[in-house]
């Protein structure tokens, strides 16, 4: 049974430069996610305080077993450029707000 996975990645200090090349080849990646049995629900980039910068990612995803998460994210091009200091993946239940449980 498939289920939601919230993906948490923080970027390297000083990585504004790798972030901006590889950003095409990221967003590529994410949107052929379902080749990877990974479906990208949502995301986007976290910002720092005065949010003129980025400095990580956001994802909810949906998948069969953590694993894929795994696999999904140490193939993603951000994770392969070394822009990531440090990535979570948690368990996550999609209630508040899921269009699949709209009335």
């Amino acid at each position: 049974m498939a289920r939601y996975y919230a993906v948490f990645a923080t970027d390297r200090p000083d990585m504004r430069e790798v972030r901006e090349r590889v950003r095409p080849v990221h967003r590529s990646y994410l949107r052929k996610a379902v080749q990877h049995g990974v479906f990208v629900r949502l995301g986007g980039p976290t910002l720092v305080p005065q949010c003129d910068a980025m400095n990580g990612t956001l994802l909810v995803v949906e998948a069969e077993h953590i694993e894929d998460v795994m696999r999904f994210i140490r193939d993603d091009p951000y994770m392969q450029a070394g822009l990531f200091e440090r990535v979570e993946v948690r368990p996550w239940d999609w209630s508040l707000g899921n269009p699949e449980q709209r009335a």
